[in-house]
């Protein structure tokens, strides 16, 4: 059996940051468990951020009215995507298991790497109209955040300032990752590392290091199978489903909550 393969996505400045400290730590913990691990390191390769009728090769079908996710989806079918985006097409296509490593930017992930996300991820290549959410193209691909905030994990409580976290976490996790078909693992959360003592920040690593031993056999995140809503009624969720559901405490997810309470940990914890 061929050597599973880890892709860690990495966007941070600093080789002395702490998403350096946990980058390096999961290309070694997963690299001695046997696992073939690649890094993109997002700053290192000055990887392009904006999506743009360059990153096609030779012409565009319409200049007059140009559309990234039409013209980049041609390009991918007829092999004229430029070569960043192929060679990282190519890493993810061999890849088991995604990772993004990176400080929480403004409640998101920061503008490399959603440039990698925008560019990378392309129509065709990543999804289709009849290939996404629970049907995706990468259903059988684990993905998962690793990140950093600025902000202690207080201040992203349901009653917290910054908000609920699983909120936070909603769009990556289900708008980008499952959206694509990955299984979406739990998120490895770092909260506040720099505003932590040092052996607290060792303690964190520890902790990665020890999940990074299980990692691939984690069971995903929940999301609401693609196949509980009505395509010929703009994707609504069955009434078999509402009904059956309608007596239960919590909204199916955080995202599809059915105007009820959210369910805790959705977006955090798998088997909730």
């Amino acid at each position: 059996m061929a050597a599973k393969r880890v892709l860690i996505v990495y966007a941070h400045q600093s080789s002395g940051s702490f998403n350096a400290a946990a980058k390096d730590a999961a290309v070694e913990v997963l690299a001695a468990q046997g696992y073939t691990v690649q890094v993109s390191d997002l700053y290192v390769m000055k990887f392009k951020a904006t999506a743009t009728a360059e990153d096609i090769t030779g012409e565009v079908k319409n200049a007059d009215h140009f559309r990234y996710a039409q013209e980049t989806n041609l390009a991918w079918e007829e092999g004229k995507l430029c070569a960043d985006i192929t060679e990282e097409q190519r890493k993810l296509t061999e890849a088991d298991l995604l990772i993004f490593q990176f400080p929480m930017y403004w409640f998101t992930v920061p503008a490399i790497m959603k440039g990698w996300i925008d560019r990378v991820l392309t129509l065709g290549f990543a999804y289709s109209q009849e290939k996404r959410y629970s049907q995706g193209i990468f259903k059988d691909k684990k993905a998962m955040l690793s990140f950093t905030t600025g902000s202690h994990e207080s201040m992203f409580s349901s009653n917290g300032i910054n908000g609920d976290m699983n909120v936070t976490l909603w769009p990556l996790q289900n708008g980008i990752l499952h959206y694509c078909g990955f299984q979406v693992l739990a998120p490895q959360i770092f909260w506040a590392p720099s505003h932590i003592p040092s052996e607290v920040r060792g303690t964190m690593l520890e902790g990665w290091r020890t999940r990074l031993q299980g990692v691939l056999g984690e069971k995903p995140l929940y999301f609401t199978p693609l196949d509980c809503f009505d395509r010929e009624k703009g994707y609504q969720l069955k009434p078999e489903v509402h009904e059956k559901h309608a007596t239960k405490e919590f909204g199916l997810t955080v995202g599809i909550h059915l105007g009820m309470a959210l369910p805790p940990n959705n977006q955090m914890k798998a088997g909730v």
